[in-house]
């Protein structure tokens, strides 16, 4: 080992593990992956990963105001009772239920899957089951003629069009 250069300090190489390959370090991949699929993942991260936000600290915010229900998962096949979720470190596993609203619509999802990463858009639809009821349906304009109508792309309106406009709209 290579003494440190002046105001650096020693740094010691990381010890493998009991039963590894001799040579090979740990590496410390705790931020990227859960540890085991029992274990679960964070809600905020979860939900991040699997698009339903823009950002980490959105997800986190949602959490935190109590907008989210959970139903755990109980692995006799049952479920438990709802729970509001405060805390964006709450972890959530595969097969627990998540009930909240977003952009005034019911969202009820099924995890099926811990994130490792955030992904494109087809990844992150593995990881859950959508469940939610179908949006209503948008609210659908008169089916009126407009008093006045131009066919599109008819050009420069004329004259005589322009007063009929105007008569319309109530002008002089």
């Amino acid at each position: 080992m290579t003494p440190p250069r002046p105001g650096q300090a020693w740094v010691t190489p990381p010890v493998p593990a009991p039963g590894d390959a001799p040579g090979s370090a740990a590496r410390s991949d705790a931020g990227n992956a859960p540890a085991s699929a029992d274990e679960g993942q964070r809600i905020d991260r979860w939900l991040w990963c699997a698009r339903f936000f823009k950002t980490r600290a959105l997800a986190a915010k949602f959490v935190s105001e109590g907008r989210i229900r959970l139903t755990r998962s109980q692995r006799g096949g049952g479920a438990s009772a709802p729970v509001r979720i405060v805390k964006p470190s709450a972890l959530v596993r595969a097969g627990d239920t998540l009930v909240f609203t977003r952009r005034d619509r019911l969202r009820i999802i099924e995890v099926s899957a811990s994130a490792v990463r955030r992904g494109p858009a087809g990844e992150a639809a593995t990881l859950y089951a959508d469940r939610s009821p179908p949006p209503p349906p948008s609210p659908k304009r008169d089916a009126t003629p407009a008093p006045f109508a131009r066919e599109a792309g008819s050009g420069r309106p004329t004259k005589r069009d322009r007063r009929s406009l105007d008569a319309l709209r109530g002008g002089e």
